[in-house]
């Protein structure tokens, strides 16, 4: 399924992403000054054991919030139905107001918009799934897949790969999309990110061809 970005963006699944970096890297020298804040506003519609934002939550990388009234004003949502994707022109706002994941069905993630008008949606560009339930499948990526791949692209690459670390499959999503990530996170602004990804794909499309006529 494709989303109209000025250019188009996948769509990438209802799985929502967020995360929290309050204590993400405490007792570490390296901690930027405005820490992008992360919160996850769960709602309870997966099994708890294999839910990444709930993982999340519980090792302090993200906040939970219990409803949209939690949200900071301004804040960036990860939404697959957002019309603009996530680039490096958000950065500033995220430092400001934080990232935000919403793990909740297709239903509510279309009403959210309407709930909280003063946030900032944003979609992620095409990228692989890492994790074993959706292993290899394009934008089906989980919470913590997606909130790491927002810090990439936001210029937190290095926040990205310590929440990453704390997955068994961590190492996997990077290795399929670092390379990926970094072209996104070099873009000037969301169009650009949308090129990156058109030219990508395209290329994906040239190579098959060419394997098929083999």
């Amino acid at each position: 399924m494709l989303i109209t970005v000025a250019i188009r963006v996948f769509r990438c699944p209802p799985i929502t992403f967020s995360e929290n970096p309050w204590n993400a890297f405490s007792g570490s020298s390296c901690i930027s000054v405005a820490m992008i804040r992360l919160f996850a506003l769960i709602e309870g519609e997966d099994d708890p054991k294999k839910c990444t934002a709930r993982k999340m939550v519980r090792f302090k990388l993200a906040r939970q919030v219990e409803n949209a009234k939690g949200i900071p004003g301004g804040a960036i949502v990860l939404n697959p139905l957002a019309e603009k994707a996530i680039s490096i022109t958000d950065r500033k706002r995220a430092q400001k107001s934080g990232i935000v994941v919403l793990d909740c069905s297709w239903k509510k993630l279309e009403a959210f918009p309407r709930i909280r008008r003063d946030l900032r949606h944003r979609a992620l560009p095409y990228l692989v799934a890492g994790n074993p339930v959706n292993y290899g499948h394009p934008c089906t990526l989980s919470s913590a897949e997606a909130i790491a791949a927002a810090l990439w692209i936001v210029g937190e690459e290095e926040r990205a790969r310590h929440i990453m670390s704390k997955f068994g499959w961590g190492d996997t999503f990077i290795a399929l999309n670092d390379e990926l990530l970094s072209r996104y996170a070099s873009a000037v602004d969301s169009l650009h990110v949308v090129e990156i990804q058109k030219e990508y794909l395209a290329s994906i499309e040239d190579e098959e061809g060419g394997g098929e006529g083999n």
